[in-house]
């Protein structure tokens, strides 16, 4: 073996390995208390950049499952005032039914048919009344766009919410509505059963752009769950096993220390030689 004092090769060879360790251990204790597998673009370029689109991804699902609520919330909102009309529709037909009896004196139907002019102003009120962020839900056909997915294109990622009429008085074809004679009000039913149907049809537009709004609340959820679980796959660290690549490294980088030490001790060697 070659005695060298100027060039200590193990010292040199013993710094090289620690220093390695050294930056082993640093990655894991950053992994570690980060969480994260990929900190740096440097430590995978190809996945961080996968990671970031699934990440983008998410954040925009995100915003269009709050469109998804914001929109059930205003299907709730004219939901509730269609089934208040159909409620007053039903009571009108209750009183034109009344009215229409011989068995009911003028002075009775005189009363009758205030309370139904009372109900036919408040079917107007409530179909006006009808709000939400502005837009009015039952006062006229509403038409009505909600962005659903991440992408432009509207057959994928929009949903349209449409009606067919407003629910006021005259667009339920009662604005001429009188129970002051027998015959007025015989004639009302026909016009409360048309309307009732008029009712019954914004109710299931409605409730039909309800429903896909539930599915599509629910294929978000679905979506954002496996993008998620995608993005983690990729960026987050596996705690389990970078704990074991730190203590194996806490390991190492002792074990080289020493070495270290022992390797800068051997050019002592040589003063033996020199008669010491």
């Amino acid at each position: 073996m070659a005695l060298r004092i100027n060039t200590n090769v193990a010292a040199l060879n013993a710094h090289r390995q620690l220093s390695q360790t050294d930056e082993k251990l640093r990655v894991s204790m950053e992994r570690l208390s980060s969480g994260y597998r990929i900190n740096r673009s440097q430590d995978d370029v190809a996945g961080l950049s996968i990671a970031n689109k699934f990440r983008m991804e998410v954040r925009a699902l995100r915003a269009a499952q709050q469109n998804v609520a914001q929109g059930q919330s205003l299907l709730q909102v004219a939901e509730g005032g269609t089934g208040k009309i159909e409620e007053i529709v039903e009571r009108l037909k209750e009183l034109a039914i009344s009215a229409s009896s011989s068995n009911v004196d003028d002075d009775g139907r005189s009363r009758i048919n205030s309370e139904a002019q009372a109900l036919m102003s408040e079917i107007d009120q409530i179909a006006q009344d009808t709000k939400y962020s502005g837009n009015s839900l039952l006062s006229g056909a509403i038409n009505l766009t909600f962005q659903v997915g991440s992408g432009n294109v509207t057959a994928e990622d929009r949903v349209t919410v449409t009606t067919s009429s407003g629910l006021l008085s005259g667009n339920l074809g009662l604005s001429t509505l009188s129970l002051s004679s027998v015959a007025s009000a015989q004639s009302a039913l026909t016009s409360l059963d048309a309307a009732l149907v008029s009712v019954n049809l914004v109710v299931g537009e409605i409730g039909a752009a309800g429903s896909r709004l539930e599915f599509a609340a629910g294929n978000l959820a679905i979506s954002i769950e496996n993008l998620d679980a995608s993005h983690s796959t990729i960026r987050d660290a596996d705690m389990a096993y970078e704990m074991t690549n730190l203590t194996k490294n806490q390991i190492l980088l002792q074990a080289g220390t020493s070495m270290l030490a022992q390797a800068n001790l051997m050019p002592q060697s040589i003063l033996a030689l020199l008669g010491r």
